[in-house]
């Protein structure tokens, strides 16, 4: 007697009860596999993690009598808060206190910047017609072949003709301007139906105000995710800031977490979870902050690659 099954939307038919068997059996084989596959990266990329963690909460005494005994505890034995309290020790080499109200300030400005700039080119290209203008965006695209390093030397030369070396000017305005993010919108922007730009011109409101009402609150998942990156890009900076800062009090967070790792009061093995420390300092933030938007950065981007 012919069975029939419905999987995902489809009507599949089985003559007889033995195909029937055999269908589930792999289909179960199968998510073993799959689960199974993905529970293996999942250990793979969460186990470093809570190693970091687990290290910095333990004692340098601890830490000490592992790496002489050759024993590794995966679990402290004494959990201790001194090493993420060291971190923050204005005496110390390395003064995270500093550096994290450099980072704020510098991720804030140039965010907020950055998506103004970027709302207002991929409109441009978007909705307005002017002369030129896929080849200008043409010309936009081409510039994302260039590998950024090439503009390092660049926007340094800029930066010192300017006088704004070890400011803030320096650290926030050379980050202010995004092809990627402008094609990025542009993409959601295209999405939005022309009708309701005719529309509304019929009722009388500019570029500015239609921008304002009707485009910007629907691509706002688009924005939220530049806002996103935005944000991890400057907490993630460290070359750029290194060149043009010249005191420790101008640095981010990464030049902080390079300067625990290089300085030789911390260059002995059992020191490891004070560097640690600084990892989770640095680290634990921008994580938390990516696990609670992520669904922002995954709505943004199928919104984007879809066109319709």
């Amino acid at each position: 007697m012919a069975e029939e099954v419905m999987t995902e939307g489809r009507e599949i038919y089985f003559a007889d009860q033995k195909a029937l068997r055999r269908y589930k059996v792999l289909r179960i084989i199968n998510r073993v596999i799959l689960y199974g596959f993905l529970t293996l990266v999942a250990l793979f990329m969460l186990i470093p993690f809570y190693w970091m963690l687990s290290t910095s909460l333990k004692t340098s005494t601890e830490l000490s009598n592992e790496l002489t005994l050759g024993v590794v505890h995966f679990f402290p034995h004494e959990i201790t808060f001194a090493n993420l309290g060291a971190i923050f020790n204005t005496s110390g080499s390395a003064n995270f206190g500093r550096y994290y109200l450099n980072t704020i300030i510098v991720a804030l400005a140039s965010t907020a910047i950055t998506i103004v700039t970027t709302i207002l080119s991929a409109f441009a290209f978007a909705r307005l017609n002017f002369k030129g203008k896929e080849i200008v965006f043409t010309i936009l695209l081409a510039t994302m072949m260039i590998p950024g390093e090439m503009m390092v030397i660049t926007n340094y030369q800029t930066v010192s003709v300017l006088g704004w070396r070890n400011t803030y000017s320096a650290l926030i305005f050379v980050h202010c301007v995004s092809v990627f993010y402008i094609f990025f919108l542009r993409q959601t922007f295209q999405q939005i139906p022309n009708e309701l730009y005719l529309a509304s011109k019929v009722d009388g409101y500019g570029d500015f105000a239609y921008l304002l009402k009707i485009m910007i609150p629907i691509a706002m998942p688009t924005i939220v995710t530049i806002i996103i990156l935005g944000v991890m890009g400057s907490w993630n900076a460290y070359v750029w800031p290194t060149l043009v800062t010249e005191s420790k009090d101008m640095q981010l967070v990464a030049n902080g977490l390079m300067s625990i790792f290089q300085d030789s009061a911390y260059s002995q093995p059992e020191f490891n979870n004070i560097k640690l420390a600084a990892s989770v300092v640095v680290t634990t933030p921008l994580l938390v902050f990516f696990i609670i938007f992520k669904k922002y950065i995954m709505r943004g981007v199928s919104r984007s690659g879809i066109k319709g």
